[in-house]
């Protein structure tokens, strides 16, 4: 597992040095780290969310809680992209659309910790299912043209249909084994 964490943190450094490297600005480096580190959060949320499909019928979560690991050192290296470009672009920040996103980022940092001890699936779901909404509403805020200096691009549409779509893929194979 530590192989595959360092990996991830590898292309998360990765992409801050071709940016770092392409862009004269380092606000604009930051902003490109943080857009497309949530591109890859995405994906390995995705992946997470897979694995934990494939192991709820035995309610036995190993694979899932080294994968959301994972997906937590991922997306804390994402925050600190996010924070240094809304920092460095002095970008507006509204606290009220702040707490979802809030929630969803400890959710994301403890559930690897937690895993273990969580007795009632229905806790697993409500973080997968949370922390997939605030994504899913962050490229329909993208889409709908509500981030200052991120233009919408295809690749909103994507994030925002393909979330919806292992929403419902995965949600009926859970409902199903259940």
């Amino acid at each position: 597992m530590k192989k595959i964490i360092s990996f991830g943190v590898f292309v998360e450094l990765l992409i801050f040095l071709i940016f770092f490297l392409s862009v004269d600005d380092i606000s604009e480096t930051f902003r490109y780290s943080a857009r497309y580190s949530g591109r890859l959060s995405l994906i390995v949320y995705l992946y997470c969310f897979y694995v934990f499909s494939r192991e709820f019928e035995r309610n036995k979560y190993n694979k899932t809680k080294k994968v959301v690991l994972l997906f937590s050192v991922l997306h804390l290296i994402h925050f600190i992209y996010l924070a240094f470009s809304v920092w460095l672009n002095e970008l507006p920040i509204i606290p009220y659309k702040l707490l979802g996103g809030f929630i969803a980022y400890v959710l994301i940092i403890i559930y690897p910790f937690l895993i273990d001890k969580i007795k009632k699936t229905i806790y697993h779901i409500v973080y997968f299912y949370y922390v997939g909404i605030v994504m899913a509403v962050t490229y329909l805020a993208r889409i709908k043209g509500e981030f200052v200096g991120a233009p919408t691009e295809l690749f909103h549409y994507f994030g925002f249909t393909i979330v919806i779509l292992i929403f419902i893929l995965f949600g009926y194979k859970i409902f199903k084994t259940s």
